[in-house]
């Protein structure tokens, strides 16, 4: 399927942080300083006004671990342990396998780390396949909710809120004396990215190890299998054309990574949880998020995206 027509778009929320060139919200998001690139993938600033009366039900679906500190507004996820009610928090959201529903009422502002894979064990944290489609708690990797909530000051600017978490995870980071992650499960997180149409046995031969040692270290550092791992960024790539948040010039390269129209809709379904057209025809603000996200790490690390450059699809930046 093709985007011939605009994402649809929810006019009832106003967004504080970024806008895309149709008019979406997005979020503000941008690299970590180099000392801290061998864990983290992205920060992010998403601020978002709507009425006290609205109730957002849209999703999330993220690859790695993400440490997510609400400062505002009322959510319900709904995980593999159930549905799962916050308010001001910090969450360790786990890799998600498939989207997680999730409703919020209000407005709400969420600041956020996108862990790369193997953060959390190096971190000392819990096996990823044990976080996977979870929301867990931040202390297992040495987070105190109360620190980093006072530490995030509600009047303070976005690049002073990511300029403190990045202190804050250096702290910890030396504290626990964490190594980086393994050099395989980075290597195997740049072909998911490249060409996750490869079967993983050319992915091992690529990065030059048996597939049955591939199997177990992505399995232990993404929570799923490579397989798995590969499928879920094809349909996320998909999903990030469908929604605007992608390069355009992509767009006939990412057709031909599925067989044919029913291969699309199978995977959309499985994963997402709806058909590609009712992705696009129903308004996806949270998902629009995470699929923006996702995308500028993408090209940043096939080197399309220079730190601090504008991604293509990025009209313009707002003040929180």
């Amino acid at each position: 399927m093709s985007r011939n027509t605009a994402p649809a778009i929810d006019h009832r929320i106003a967004p504080r942080s970024a806008i895309a060139r149709d008019g979406q919200p997005l979020s503000n998001s941008r690299a970590p300083s180099p000392d801290l690139a061998p864990w983290v993938g992205r920060l992010y600033v998403t601020s978002v006004s709507a009425p006290d009366t609205h109730v957002l039900s849209c999703g999330l679906f993220c690859e790695g671990s993400v440490l997510r500190i609400q400062l505002d507004g009322d959510w319900q996820a709904q995980s593999a342990d159930g549905p799962v009610t916050r308010g001001r928090d910090v969450i360790l959201f786990g890799p998600q396998t498939k989207r997680m529903p999730v409703q919020v009422r209000g407005g709400f502002t969420s600041v956020g780390i996108s862990f790369r894979p193997g953060a959390m064990r190096v971190l000392g944290g819990r096996p990823e396949p044990d976080n996977a489609d979870r929301l867990n708690d931040p202390a297992q990797i040495g987070v105190d909710r109360g620190m980093w909530l006072d530490m995030l000051r509600p009047d303070a600017e976005p690049d002073v809120w990511c300029k403190r978490m990045e202190n804050a995870l250096r702290l910890l980071i030396a504290h626990r004396d964490a190594a980086t992650p393994d050099a395989v499960t980075a290597r195997f997180e740049r072909i998911s990215y490249a060409n996750p149409s490869a079967s993983v046995g050319q992915c091992a031969e690529e990065i030059g190890i048996d597939i049955k040692r591939l199997e177990r270290i992505v399995r232990r550092d993404f929570g799923m299998t490579p397989k798995q791992v590969l499928r879920r960024a094809r349909a996320l790539d998909m999903a990030s054309h469908l929604r605007g948040v992608a390069d355009r010039n992509e767009a006939e390269a990412l057709m031909l990574r599925y067989y044919d129209q029913s291969h699309l809709i199978r995977d959309f379904i499985a994963l997402i949880g709806m058909s590609p057209r009712q992705f696009v025809e129903r308004p996806q603000p949270l998902m629009t998020f995470c699929l923006e996200t996702r995308q500028a790490r993408r090209l940043q690390v096939l080197d399309r995206l220079a730190p601090g450059e504008s991604p293509p699809w990025l009209d313009r930046i707002l003040r929180v």
